[in-house]
Protein backbone atom coordinates (compact mmCIF):
# COMPACT_ATOMS: atom_id res chain seq x y z
CA UNK A 1 0.00 0.00 0.00
CA UNK A 2 1.62 3.54 -0.91
CA UNK A 3 0.46 6.81 -0.14
CA UNK A 4 1.04 10.00 -2.12
CA UNK A 5 0.63 13.72 -1.14
CA UNK A 6 0.55 16.16 -3.26
CA UNK A 7 2.28 19.43 -2.44
CA UNK A 8 1.16 22.53 -3.55
CA UNK A 9 4.12 25.36 -4.64
CA UNK A 10 2.81 28.54 -4.45
CA UNK A 11 5.32 31.59 -5.97
CA UNK A 12 5.44 34.80 -3.70
CA UNK A 13 5.13 37.95 -5.33
CA UNK A 14 4.64 39.81 -1.95
CA UNK A 15 8.08 41.69 -2.52
CA UNK A 16 7.99 42.19 -6.42
CA UNK A 17 5.91 45.40 -5.50
CA UNK A 18 8.70 46.74 -3.24
CA UNK A 19 11.28 45.96 -5.38
CA UNK A 20 10.30 47.33 -8.29
CA UNK A 21 9.91 50.75 -6.73
CA UNK A 22 13.30 50.46 -5.41
CA UNK A 23 14.22 50.30 -8.94
CA UNK A 24 12.34 52.46 -10.58
CA UNK A 25 12.88 55.00 -8.23
CA UNK A 26 16.70 54.89 -8.82
CA UNK A 27 16.02 55.06 -12.10
CA UNK A 28 13.96 58.07 -11.47
CA UNK A 29 16.69 59.18 -8.87
CA UNK A 30 19.36 59.23 -11.90
CA UNK A 31 17.49 60.76 -14.41
CA UNK A 32 16.52 63.80 -11.70
CA UNK A 33 20.23 64.00 -9.83
CA UNK A 34 21.49 64.65 -13.37
CA UNK A 35 18.94 67.24 -13.82
CA UNK A 36 19.88 68.77 -10.95
CA UNK A 37 23.59 68.29 -11.25
CA UNK A 38 23.36 70.55 -14.53
CA UNK A 39 20.45 72.90 -12.29
CA UNK A 40 21.09 73.28 -9.01
CA UNK A 41 24.63 71.59 -8.58
CA UNK A 42 24.99 73.40 -5.43
CA UNK A 43 21.53 71.30 -3.68
CA UNK A 44 23.92 67.59 -4.74
CA UNK A 45 27.27 68.97 -3.42
CA UNK A 46 26.26 71.15 -0.09
CA UNK A 47 22.14 70.95 0.56
CA UNK A 48 21.81 67.23 0.50
CA UNK A 49 24.95 66.14 2.27
CA UNK A 50 25.15 68.66 4.94
CA UNK A 51 21.54 66.96 6.01
CA UNK A 52 23.68 64.18 7.56
CA UNK A 53 26.52 66.04 8.44
CA UNK A 54 28.65 64.91 4.62
CA UNK A 55 29.49 67.04 2.22
CA UNK A 56 30.56 66.31 -1.62
CA UNK A 57 29.04 65.52 -4.59
CA UNK A 58 29.68 62.23 -4.41
CA UNK A 59 28.02 62.00 -0.87
CA UNK A 60 25.19 64.25 -1.96
CA UNK A 61 24.54 62.30 -5.21
CA UNK A 62 24.89 58.97 -3.01
CA UNK A 63 22.20 60.24 -0.24
CA UNK A 64 19.95 61.43 -3.54
CA UNK A 65 19.87 57.76 -4.83
CA UNK A 66 18.98 56.69 -1.39
CA UNK A 67 16.10 59.07 -1.30
CA UNK A 68 14.94 57.82 -4.33
CA UNK A 69 15.03 54.32 -3.96
CA UNK A 70 12.79 54.63 -0.27
CA UNK A 71 10.42 57.02 -2.24
CA UNK A 72 10.32 54.71 -4.87
CA UNK A 73 8.58 52.33 -2.09
CA UNK A 74 6.21 54.54 -1.26
CA UNK A 75 5.43 54.80 -4.83
CA UNK A 76 4.97 51.04 -5.59
CA UNK A 77 2.82 51.47 -2.31
CA UNK A 78 0.19 53.86 -4.02
CA UNK A 79 0.36 52.13 -7.30
CA UNK A 80 -0.38 48.61 -5.71
CA UNK A 81 -3.88 50.33 -4.50
CA UNK A 82 -4.51 50.52 -8.20
CA UNK A 83 -4.00 47.02 -10.20
CA UNK A 84 -4.76 47.69 -13.39
CA UNK A 85 -2.07 50.61 -13.85
CA UNK A 86 -1.50 51.07 -17.30
CA UNK A 87 1.70 52.76 -18.14
CA UNK A 88 0.26 56.67 -19.27
CA UNK A 89 -1.96 56.20 -15.78
CA UNK A 90 1.14 55.27 -13.91
CA UNK A 91 3.06 57.90 -15.59
CA UNK A 92 0.31 60.62 -14.22
CA UNK A 93 0.54 59.19 -11.15
CA UNK A 94 4.57 59.42 -10.99
CA UNK A 95 4.31 63.01 -11.92
CA UNK A 96 1.78 63.81 -9.62
CA UNK A 97 3.54 61.91 -6.74
CA UNK A 98 6.07 63.89 -7.94
CA UNK A 99 4.88 67.32 -7.41
CA UNK A 100 4.15 65.95 -3.80
CA UNK A 101 7.43 65.29 -2.60
CA UNK A 102 8.14 68.42 -4.01
CA UNK A 103 6.06 70.41 -2.30
CA UNK A 104 5.98 68.48 1.07
CA UNK A 105 9.70 67.54 1.48
CA UNK A 106 11.42 70.10 -0.67
CA UNK A 107 8.88 73.27 -0.16
CA UNK A 108 8.63 72.37 3.66
CA UNK A 109 10.80 69.76 5.13
CA UNK A 110 14.74 70.10 3.35
CA UNK A 111 14.21 73.86 4.49
CA UNK A 112 13.43 72.90 8.33
CA UNK A 113 16.05 70.47 8.36
CA UNK A 114 18.59 71.81 6.88
CA UNK A 115 18.31 74.65 9.38
CA UNK A 116 17.88 72.48 12.28
CA UNK A 117 21.78 71.01 11.50
CA UNK A 118 23.19 74.00 10.78
CA UNK A 119 23.72 73.46 6.86
CA UNK A 120 24.94 76.83 5.27
CA UNK A 121 22.63 76.16 2.71
CA UNK A 122 19.52 76.47 4.43
CA UNK A 123 16.77 78.22 1.82
CA UNK A 124 14.18 79.78 2.91
CA UNK A 125 10.76 78.36 4.57
CA UNK A 126 8.66 77.68 2.19
CA UNK A 127 11.53 76.86 -0.63
CA UNK A 128 9.64 77.20 -4.12
CA UNK A 129 11.99 76.59 -6.61
CA UNK A 130 10.18 76.31 -10.14
CA UNK A 131 13.95 74.18 -11.27
CA UNK A 132 13.65 72.04 -8.34
CA UNK A 133 9.82 71.45 -8.96
CA UNK A 134 10.80 70.45 -12.99
CA UNK A 135 13.48 68.30 -11.11
CA UNK A 136 10.53 66.39 -9.00
CA UNK A 137 8.46 66.24 -11.81
CA UNK A 138 11.03 64.57 -13.64
CA UNK A 139 11.87 61.86 -11.37
CA UNK A 140 7.98 61.00 -11.09
CA UNK A 141 7.90 60.50 -14.86
CA UNK A 142 10.35 58.49 -14.97
CA UNK A 143 9.78 56.74 -12.16
CA UNK A 144 5.93 56.06 -13.36
CA UNK A 145 7.52 54.94 -16.88
CA UNK A 146 9.22 52.38 -15.50
CA UNK A 147 7.94 51.01 -12.56
CA UNK A 148 5.20 49.06 -14.83
CA UNK A 149 8.01 47.56 -17.30
CA UNK A 150 10.60 46.74 -14.07
CA UNK A 151 7.50 44.98 -12.12
CA UNK A 152 6.42 43.02 -15.20
CA UNK A 153 9.91 41.41 -15.77
CA UNK A 154 9.81 40.47 -12.12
Amino acid sequence: MSTETATQTVESTSNDDWQSGVAAGLLGGVAMGALMAVQMPGVLEVAIPSMYFLAGVLAGFTVHLAHAAVLGIGFAAVAATRPELSTGRSIALGVAYGVVLWAVLAVLLMPVWLSAVGSPAHPSLPNINPASLVAHVVYGAVLGATYPAVRRRR
